[in-house]
């Protein structure tokens, strides 16, 4: 393979894409497009920061394994990535100027269908409606808010998540599901390639085989299984925003 090959390899194996890999990089859209078969310092530089784990022994001279073990803790080597995103990743949630709101886009569920195909086109997020929200701190990275539909995670007490519900989501990025995800602290927003948004509390993360056990608080559901290699998107429940008071 030449470099360029070996590049698009790990960018494949990470599951991002190449725009999602310049922006986490910090190196310039279609840098490589144009590589020869070597990086300067600088590169090179930003590379090992952005993806410690990946070998580059391997991506200059393929030698040894594309991947190498971290010697740092998982929690810190998982901070220090989601540190990383958090400053480079571009959030399309805009503050208003002298309040303490921002405007979220909102998916409602009839738009979710639309959102499968187009939640990587700019152009498509900037058209969907907003919301302003109250916020207590600055927000980085990529919040959405999402609908939610049905009575899986409504179990009748003040955790649950009821049908027409809206909620903040802010979002998990691809690199850090390589780690423990903070099933404790949130339900989660998956955006599945196929079938669909859905709200739900993870039990379970099976690291090493990318497999997250989904459980709805609603006891006539049952818990199923989603791989990771077939998720969009995952983002954190903040806080429900919105909900009807209707009797």
């Amino acid at each position: 393979m030449t470099l360029r090959e070996r590049m698009f390899y790990l960018i494949d194996k990470e599951g991002l894409n190449p725009n999602q890999f310049y922006t986490i990089s910090g190196l310039g859209n279609g840098y490589l497009d144009k590589v020869g078969e070597t990086f300067r310092k600088p590169t090179i530089e930003k590379i090992r920061q952005s993806f410690p784990h990946w070998n580059m022994d391997w991506i200059l001279k393929e030698e040894g394994e594309p991947f190498i073990e971290v010697l740092e803790k998982p929690r810190e080597n998982t901070e220090r990535i989601r540190e990383n995103l958090a400053d480079r990743v571009p959030n399309t949630a805009h503050a208003i100027e002298s309040t303490g709101f921002m405007n979220v886009p909102l998916i409602h569920v009839r738009a979710q269908c639309g959102y499968l195909n187009g939640y990587e086109d700019t152009n498509y997020i900037e058209s969907l409606p907003t919301l302003p929200v109250i916020v207590d701190r600055t927000y980085h990275g990529q919040y959405r808010l999402f609908e939610a539909e049905g009575d899986s995670m409504d179990d009748n007490t003040r955790n649950a998540i009821c049908d027409g519900d809206i909620v903040l989501g802010r979002e998990v990025q691809r690199p850090l599901w390589r780690y423990k995800l903070h099933i404790n602290d949130w339900y989660f927003i998956i955006v599945h390639r196929t079938d669909g948004i859905t709200i739900k509390k993870i039990t379970e993360h099976d690291v090493e085989h990318g497999i997250i056990t989904c459980h709805p608080l609603n006891e006539m559901f049952k818990d199923f299984k989603i791989c990771l290699d077939e998720v969009a998107e995952l983002y954190n429940v903040i806080k429900i925003v919105d909900r009807s008071a209707r009797l």
